[in-house]
């Protein structure tokens, strides 16, 4: 196969998201002829066809979708190689990108993160951060797209170098008229009953609730999905259910509206978060840098 072209990579991403040539070229500032023309000649490089052309306009094959899925992946590194070579130019000397789980981005990692860049020895040094779920955070260190990984410990760091970081302690979070509201602590079974705001299903916590609700023989019941903590407290406070989350990350917002926050007493429920990376020859001086930071702020 020859090598495939970004910019028609990036027309192909753009017709299949307007399902349209003429709105992709007006996008482009480019005639629709050229781009089927350069459609036409991807898919003779793929050896396929990958688009179906219909009375109001166009959609992916099976083969267009998997092309679309690879083509975003490659503009995205492609837009990060750019982004990253215009700050070396605008005087930054040092890069690091870092994955993170939710409970690490809510808890503590934009703290522990600025306190290492008000360092006047770190002032040419920028640090990117990005919320994953835990599976992802640990493929995208193994192929990677980051330097550095933050996430529970519980999470499969096979083949990767790992530090130990911070901790915390799941909670059961309820509004006070809660009939779970009355318990200074609870088991996790003791609270299946009820109905619960649930969050991303690829979670380490929600993978992990799942597991033990399994284990107690009761079904694990969700009134609503929500992506974040700050919208799960929102429904608790509400009234429409309860929700595990760090105990760090919903005491404050408990004070503020009068929630009552009753820890978890399953072993499991106390966690350790891991720095994972793939090696510390593999880490540039920038990152070695950050990780020996969060370590010295987790043992701190």
């Amino acid at each position: 196969m020859r090598d495939l072209d970004l910019t028609t990579l990036r027309l192909f991403v753009a017709v299949c998201e307007t399902r349209s040539i003429a709105r992709a070229g007006e996008q482009a500032s480019i005639v629709g002829s050229a781009i089927s023309k350069r459609l036409a000649q991807l898919e003779e490089t793929v050896g396929t066809p990958l688009l179906l052309r219909k009375r109001r306009g166009v959609v992916p094959t099976p083969a267009g979708e998997t092309l679309l899925e690879h083509a975003r992946a490659m503009l995205g590194s492609v837009n990060r190689i750019e982004r990253d070579m215009a700050a070396y130019a605008g005087g930054v000397r040092g890069h690091v990108r870092i994955l993170a789980s939710a409970s690490v981005m809510a808890e503590s990692l934009a703290e522990d993160v600025a306190d290492f860049l008000q360092d006047p020895a770190h002032r040419n040094i920028r640090v990117d951060m990005e919320e994953r779920v835990s599976p992802e955070i640990v493929r995208g260190i193994r192929e990677g797209t980051a330097s550095i990984g933050l996430c529970w410990d519980a999470a499969d760091l096979e083949g990767l170098e790992r530090r130990d970081y911070r901790s915390d302690h799941l909670a059961i979070v309820a509004h006070p008229s809660h009939p779970v509201a009355q318990c200074e602590s609870v088991r996790f079974e003791q609270v299946l009953d009820h109905e619960f705001v649930g969050m991303p299903a690829l979670s380490a916590v929600q993978l992990m609730l799942a597991r033990e609700a399994a284990v107690a023989g009761k079904p694990l019941v969700y009134r609503v999905l929500v992506s974040n903590f700050d919208a799960a407290l929102r429904v608790v406070r509400a009234g429409l259910a309860i929700s595990v989350v760090p105990a760090e990350v919903a005491r404050p917002f408990a004070e503020a509206f009068g929630l009552r926050l009753m820890p978890l007493t399953d072993p499991w429920a106390r966690r350790r978060f891991a720095i994972c990376f793939r090696g510390d020859t593999e880490l540039s001086p920038s990152a070695q840098l950050l990780v020996a930071h969060l370590e010295r702020r987790a043992s701190d």
